[in-house]
């Protein structure tokens, strides 16, 4: 079941009918049903890997606080949880893609043999709810989180069905937390709900799958241009930001409307002018997980400077690699590894000479570094966006001046005509600056007033038809939804 469909609409509809007539634990009980039915809508067998990993970890994490803290039992428990909830993800997402490394490594020794590779289907949504679920067992082996005891509400938190397939990543001590309290009924989150589900269905049917179509159109071209190129990338990175970003808006707003509060998985991430600040504002959930358990452990930024740039660098290469099972995603991971421990390095260099790596920079510099940090967060794209690595390649030789005029002509209209689909992103941007939010530090003293009313109800009336009038004749699959 997908968000963009009629089937989702119905489903939530009826859902949110029924869900505040109940008491709190039937709600939860009702959540759970529903969350199964709309992962399992169309293969029925993804629900039983679920609750595989949701089993395992909700066991674990009882058989840790019956242990003392310190003993090695308490480690054993912990290494069989990860062990088995990763077995699953890698099994049926990277079994082949190692296959064929570890094949190629050998035959090109001239050691050949044949290699196994299994064709099935990776499960929607795997990658998250993995995650999510791990990080709950590693926080109470850490003594961060207290252990739940109802498996039905541990159940739910793996499967809350509006961020299940592509997040945000939550963590338990904020969705758990507000899965075992009652809700009660809110008529302004109701509203910020409805407000939030129509601006994600703008962003992917008009924004996204029209920037997709530009993007398809310049990949499409045989042997082409470097302005062809450049135009088609700017256009995927319209098409990537507006698909991700609408996944999340309609999740959170869904989620509003059964009374609870995701976390903001974006900041705007065009606007960085560093390629750590995009990564502070880009996927933010993932970013933290990683973060917190992957980069930390491995001594984080308290490492001396050559440490602190290989920790990154491990750390990006397995956030690509987590994002899909080819070489160009784990390129992608360190191309961006790469580009922030320069940075950390160069600011270390910095403050060495004595300069002041925080002191705010003028417009030009500004200016400077957000259009160097654009450009550079859009050649990621490229690689993110062709699997095939001698095409990858063979984009990277392509030379601006080798290009004809009407291919300069032709990559200028797909870049502009991207722009323009995007600027109610650049819009929202402007009214939402700041890592923190403008808006939504300055709309709660009104949003209940009448004032406030009429414009979210006008806000919804002019995103829904602009949504029928505008949205492209050809829709596709959320981007996410592949990892």
């Amino acid at each position: 079941m997908i968000f963009q469909s009629l089937e989702f609409l119905i489903f939530l509809a009826l859902l949110v009918s029924a869900y505040w007539w109940l008491p709190h634990r039937v709600q939860n009980v009702l959540l759970l049903v529903a969350s199964y039915v709309f992962y399992c809508w169309v293969h029925p067998w993804y629900g039983l890997l679920m609750g595989f990993t949701t089993l395992v970890d909700y066991t674990a994490a009882r058989l840790l606080v019956a242990r003392p803290a310190g003993s090695r039992g308490r480690k054993r428990i912990l290494a069989t949880s990860l062990t088995a909830t990763f077995s699953v993800l890698c099994g049926f997402k990277y079994f082949n893609f190692f296959t064929d490394a570890v094949w190629s490594a050998f035959h090109a020794v001239g050691w050949d043999w044949s290699r196994p590779m299994i064709d099935i289907l990776l499960p929607v949504g795997i990658s998250f709810y993995t995650f999510q679920s791990a990080s709950y067992v590693v926080d109470v082996f850490r003594g961060r989180e207290r252990v739940r005891h109802s498996l039905v509400d541990y159940a739910l938190f793996v499967s809350f069905f509006p961020q299940l397939v592509a997040g945000p990543i939550e963590r338990a001590g904020h969705l758990l937390a507000q899965i075992q309290k009652p809700r009660v009924l809110d008529w302004t989150g109701w509203r910020l709900g409805l407000v939030r589900i129509c601006w994600g269905m703008f962003k992917k049917l008009v924004i996204a799958d029209g920037a997709g179509l530009i993007a398809n159109r310049a990949f499409s071209i045989e042997d082409p241009s470097f302005p062809i190129v450049a135009g088609g990338v700017i256009a995927f990175g319209v098409q990537i930001y507006a698909d991700f970003s609408a996944y999340t808006d309609i999740a959170r707003g869904a989620a509003r409307l059964l009374g609870f509060d995701l976390m903001r998985n974006f900041r705007h991430p065009y606007c960085a002018t560093s390629p750590a600040e995009f990564w502070r504002r880009w996927h933010i959930s993932l970013s933290t997980w990683f973060r917190d358990y992957v980069y930390i452990p491995l001594g984080g930024s308290r490492c001396k400077p050559r440490r602190v740039a290989v920790n990154l660098l491990v750390t990006f290469g397995l956030s690509g690699l987590w994002h899909g099972a080819s070489w160009n995603f784990v390129i992608w991971g360190l191309y961006h590894g790469a580009l922030v421990a320069l940075q950390h390095l160069w600011s270390g260099f910095r403050k060495g000479k004595g300069e002041s790596g925080g002191a705010p920079m003028g417009w030009v510099r500004t200016a400077g570094a957000w259009l160097a940090t654009f450009v550079l967060m859009h050649v990621g794209w490229m690689m993110f966006r062709e699997q095939n690595t001698e095409y990858l390649l063979s984009y990277f030789a392509l030379v601006p001046w080798e290009a004809s005029v009407a291919d300069w002509e032709t990559g200028l209209y797909f870049a502009v005509h991207a722009q323009i689909l995007a600027l109610p992103l650049w819009i929202h941007a402007a009214v939402d600056p700041g890592p923190t939010g403008w808006l939504e530090r300055v709309w709660p003293r009104w949003e209940n007033r009448w004032g406030g009313v009429v414009l979210q109800a006008v806000l919804v009336f002019l995103l829904v038809m602009a949504t029928f009038a505008l949205r492209s004749p050809v829709s596709s699959n959320f981007i996410y939804f592949q990892f």
